[in-house]
């Protein structure tokens, strides 16, 4: 007997569900987070219909490091349509899956991504100025982060203890003033020697605040992901204290995490 569809079903069902599945199509492998600033719906809602989804067998999820990222299974809606329209399409479906299959197993493998999202009480130029004026990066993150930032251009994370060394020295890609910034993020060896992980900083401003993105791609390592998904966040509450306060927080936020800190060090001073 043939699987019962009736979840699958129940689940299509809801426009939002759906609109779930269309943006997994769009890029397979998002976060909640993610979904739910796309799709601009509340964090408990996107959960539940993910919860659905996910007890329809047609959104799997896989954990990379601390962010769960759901995926999009496309073998229930296959069987739709092989139950109900095969007698027409079943040559064209049958491709069309392979195709698919193939195409999410290789996603599957790819580098993780970290998306980490925060709101601050500021106009996008002050978090554009915060993001790439050296002092104020010096203040808030621990480093200058000195660039002439034009496209092409090299941009140096560099110490503030007057030994001059650069952490990551990486490259300007994007220059949207105040929207959008892109830049390569070597910090690893692993990202030196191959292909240089990215950042992408979006500034969305809403009346009196402005959403920051910080996008993190290609993300070489485990151990890598380990250490951005702590020093994100520790930075940018650190940016937001200092724009919203006019200072930064009593105690340096990645202290917390000294131990990845001095070992991503100790590979730069090696």
């Amino acid at each position: 007997m043939p699987e019962d569809l009736t979840p699958v079903f129940r689940a299509l069902a809801d426009p939002s569900r759906r609109r779930l599945l269309d943006r997994l199509h769009e890029r397979n492998g998002q976060t909640l987070g993610e979904l739910c600033g796309s799709l601009d719906m509340a964090r408990q809602s996107t959960s539940q219909h993910l919860s659905v989804l996910e007890a329809a067998n047609l959104v799997s999820t896989v954990w990379h490091g601390r962010s769960k990222l759901h995926y999009l299974n496309p073998v229930p809606i296959h069987e739709v349509a092989e139950r109900w329209i095969s007698t027409f399409e079943t040559p064209r479906l049958r491709t069309l899956s392979a195709v698919r299959r193939s195409a999410e197993e290789q996603a599957m493998t790819t580098p993780p991504t970290y998306v980490y999202v925060t709101y601050v009480k500021a106009s996008p130029e002050q978090v554009w100025e915060a993001l790439t004026d050296a002092d104020l990066t010096a203040r808030y993150w621990g480093h200058r982060n000195e660039s002439d930032w034009q496209e092409g251009s090299t941009w140096a994370h560099v110490r503030t203890d007057g030994s001059g060394v650069a952490d990551v020295t990486g490259t300007v890609l994007e220059v949207h003033p105040p929207e959008r910034l892109v830049m390569t993020f070597p910090g690893s060896d692993e990202q030196r020697n191959g292909t240089p992980s990215r950042v992408t900083f979006t500034i969305e401003p809403h009346q009196d605040i402005v959403r920051l993105t910080v996008r993190h791609e290609d993300i070489p390592t485990a151990a890598d992901l380990e250490a951005l998904s702590a020093g994100w966040p520790a930075v940018m509450a650190n940016l937001k204290s200092l724009l919203e306060t006019g200072e930064v927080l009593p105690q340096a936020p990645w202290e917390m995490h000294a131990g990845l800190r001095e070992e991503q060090m100790a590979r730069t001073d090696g």
